[in-house]
């Protein structure tokens, strides 16, 4: 079976360059999906950036794309090069394009040393979309299963300096019992951002 890298839904063209993530959300699609929209997005092995660029050229002159949106079955920060590499030939070839992160905030835990926003900032990134699937630590950590501590300051933090970097910055949740989603849109309206709430759409068996 195919692995799709670059993907669509409406007018967004999405790569799928990771399955790896630091989360382990329990209501994620990849638990039991392999892929979304007639997709498959479950990947044998991580593309290279000269693969990715391919499916680019191939994918790009299809329709008049409103963005291209990091986004599949992973973290893409978990890729930063990777996703670095992308958007410099993204701006280069078509400068006028919107590039999006969606993201989990794990980038700078990910890549230690690094000013991530300041990264994405610099090679063309417009905007984030980072998921906050808990109104505080306790509930985030019952629900997103991080791989290490304090990843819920750590994507608060990314918040913060992916606004001090000028990126268009979003906070996204998901709408599930355990979430206070009043508490997380008052938390963005004091961080000064974004935000949107997302439907929970449960599967069966």
């Amino acid at each position: 079976m195919n692995q799709d890298i670059a993907y669509w839904l409406g007018n967004s063209l999405y790569l799928n360059i990771t399955n790896k993530c630091s989360n382990n959300c329990y209501f994620c699609f990849r638990h039991y999906l392999r892929g979304i929209a007639g997709f498959y997005l479950k990947l044998k092995e991580e593309p290279r950036p000269e693969r990715i660029i391919e499916q680019l050229k191939r994918k790009m002159p299809m329709r008049k794309w409103e963005e291209v949106v990091f986004c599949g079955f992973g973290e893409p920060t978990m890729r930063l090069n990777c996703l670095l590499e992308v958007t410099r030939w993204i701006k280069r070839h078509n400068p006028n394009m919107k590039v999006r992160l969606n993201t989990n905030g794990h980038g700078y835990p990910l890549n230690p040393g690094r000013n991530v926003a300041k990264e994405l900032k610099e090679v063309g990134v417009d905007a984030v979309s980072v998921s906050l699937n808990g109104h505080d630590e306790e509930t985030y950590q019952h629900v997103c299963k991080p791989s290490f501590k304090d990843a819920y300051e750590n994507v608060l933090a990314f918040i913060m300096e992916a606004k001090r970097a000028n990126l268009e910055v979003e906070v996204t949740a998901v709408r599930i019992p355990e979430i206070d989603i009043s508490k997380i849109q008052n938390l963005a309206l004091q961080l000064g951002v974004k935000f949107r709430a997302r439907d929970y759409i449960p599967c069966f068996y």
